[in-house]
């Protein structure tokens, strides 16, 4: 059985709640992604920030990025998988929330990222193929 932890993109990084949209761009820039975890002062996962939304919800709308807190973006309850979890089962749950990125989780702490190049790498091209038709349109990083 292929695992959530066997396609992961091993030790992600998170944006703590209280830091900068500067801080997590500057994040995003030097770790080479286009998204980071948001988590919580109590060390849990609250969401996923990318860098889409640091320009559409922060600098379209006119906000600073030196004073908006990742914590702001943040919203609802963030979707996630164990990292012992069948990767079947983590491309239905992409499928059904039509999301590209899914945190990994392992005893609640954050392990890793599993992206649409992770499936690419891992996937046969008829699952892959399948997967990225049911997520074309409505896709995004949402949480709950």
């Amino acid at each position: 059985m292929t695992t959530a932890r066997d396609i992961m993109h091993p030790r992600a990084e998170c944006i703590g709640e209280d830091q900068t949209l500067i801080d997590a761009a500057r994040m995003m820039r030097d770790l080479g992604v286009g998204a980071l975890p948001i988590c919580g002062n109590d060390q849990k996962l609250h969401g996923i920030i990318t860098d889409r939304d640091i320009v559409i919800k922060c600098l379209a709308e006119g906000k600073d990025p030196r004073s908006c807190r990742a914590s702001e973006l943040a919203q609802g309850k963030p979707y996630y998988t164990d990292a012992n979890a069948d990767v079947d089962d983590v491309l239905r749950q992409m499928t059904q929330h039509k999301i590209k990125r899914l945190p990994v989780i392992e005893n609640h702490q954050l392990v890793g990222m599993i992206s649409e190049a992770d499936l690419a790498q891992n996937l046969p091209e008829e699952k892959l193929a399948d997967f990225v038709e049911a997520i074309k349109s409505g896709a995004s990083d949402r949480t709950a």
